[in-house]
């Protein structure tokens, strides 16, 4: 077995999420899903099972000191040695002002994932998958992504010292490529259909690690990834006085980041740290919204149209199991949130000092679907990643004005500073 005896992780094996009497060895990573519940339309994701009977299990939250997502390793599929860059702890803000101007009533917190080494929550999956890379013995990793999810692998491959391909699409933000060469990533700007045909021949052909799906519907994903978005919920529980919130609001594409989440709560249930579960709820761009249709259709898994979004981040045309999984059991459901909703939450988060961009601020976009007075206690919305990640530069720059007042005058009124 390829790990480090000293990693002090309580994983045990991998498990069926569809069965939980099914499972397989911890290692290797089964990165295509379930082998007894795949076929050509439909394919399940597994999860890690953990010793939660273990007293290091309930002993890590006495223990964690506000360090890293790192600090919570008992609890993580084992991480490689020097892998850690710091993410996680990241801080919980009183959102009410936000809230309110939203017309929402309930006590809101708001998650601020952008605080996070690459500005986004995929620096908390990349830090479990990469360590899955490295101690498999991988020669590189390859990765699927529009964003968020490739500038974060290619950020942990470069601190793991390993080689790294970014399949994206030509029209990605152009501040995006430079994000991801200057961590030394091979960058492929490709048709969005042909990239994960693509990944699986690099995979087959380079025995690269995939860090993203590569199962051709369902979306499956890697086991292991989901696993550190669970010290959310961790975090969450310590940061509110080891409360328990009523609901979590999550922005989502394929639901892998709502279902750690929630697996990190029903965690901290099991080991008889709390006494309730919150209530799960997935914001998704309306024009697409596949999660919402599978829960409206009663399947396991959907697709629907590529309809255009703005929410590069969260465009997904084709939902998984996990997230279906995870609102059923929570009792929450999906949130179809408009493109005009979420630029409206966007601009709120940045008048109170959090600047998102379009896909982080879809839960809180999504609020005003949301009837507070239903809710019973705290409501965390989470804050996925920077502004910086939509674009760039957008147009000219501004012209010198001359340094008098008469010269800055005219602007000042314009920007209602007179």
């Amino acid at each position: 077995m390829p790990v480090d005896p000293e990693v002090g992780s309580l994983a045990k094996s991998q498990r069926s999420l569809l069965d939980a009497s099914i499972t397989y060895p911890l290692w290797p990573p089964l990165t295509e899903g379930d082998p007894q519940h795949s076929s050509p339309t439909m394919q399940y994701p597994l999860e890690v099972a953990f010793d939660l009977g273990h007293p290091a299990a309930k002993r890590a939250f006495d223990d964690y000191q506000g360090r890293s997502m790192a600090g919570w390793q008992a609890l993580l599929p084992p991480l490689a040695p020097g892998i850690d860059l710091g993410a996680g702890n990241t801080p919980l803000v009183d959102g009410r002002k936000v809230g309110s101007l939203l017309g929402f009533q309930a006590d809101l917190y708001l998650k601020n994932e952008s605080q996070n080494p690459t500005w986004s929550h995929k620096d908390r999956l990349n830090t479990c998958t990469v360590s899955a890379a490295v101690l498999s013995g991988a020669r590189g990793v390859v990765v699927a992504s529009s964003g968020n999810h490739g500038a974060s692998a290619a950020a942990f491959a470069a601190r793991a010292g390993l080689r790294c391909i970014v399949l994206t699409s030509a029209g990605a933000p152009p501040a995006m490529f430079e994000f991801l060469r200057a961590y030394g990533a091979c960058v492929l700007p490709v048709p969005t259909t042909a990239r994960w045909p693509l990944m699986r021949e690099i995979v087959s052909r380079l025995q690269f690690h995939p860090l993203s799906n590569l199962t051709p519907s369902a979306h499956t994903g890697h086991p292991f990834g989901p696993e550190g978005y669970k010290t959310i919920a961790y975090e969450c529980f310590q940061q509110l006085g080891r409360q328990v919130p009523a609901a979590v609001v999550v922005p989502c594409g394929y639901a892998e980041l709502l279902f750690g989440i929630w697996k990190g709560f029903s965690e901290l249930a099991e080991l008889g740290l709390a006494d309730s579960t919150p209530k799960m709820f997935a914001a998704e761009p309306a024009v697409r919204a596949p999660l919402f249709r599978a829960l409206t259709d009663g399947v396991d898994a959907a697709q629907v149209p590529a309809r255009p979004t703005s929410a590069l981040s969260i465009g997904a045309t084709v939902s998984g199991y996990r997230g279906v999984l995870a609102l059923r059991m929570s009792g929450g459901a999906s949130i179809p949130v408009t493109e005009d909703h979420m630029h409206e939450a966007q601009a709120i988060l940045a008048r109170a000092g959090l600047w998102q961009e379009l896909s982080g601020a879809a839960g809180v976009g999504s609020l005003n679907s949301l009837d507070s007075s239903q809710i019973n206690g705290p409501v965390v919305c989470i804050l996925t990643s920077s502004g910086f990640k939509d674009g760039g530069p957008s147009g000219a720059l501004p012209d010198e004005l001359p340094p008098t007042w008469a010269g800055i005058e005219g602007q000042l009124q314009r920007d209602g500073m007179l």
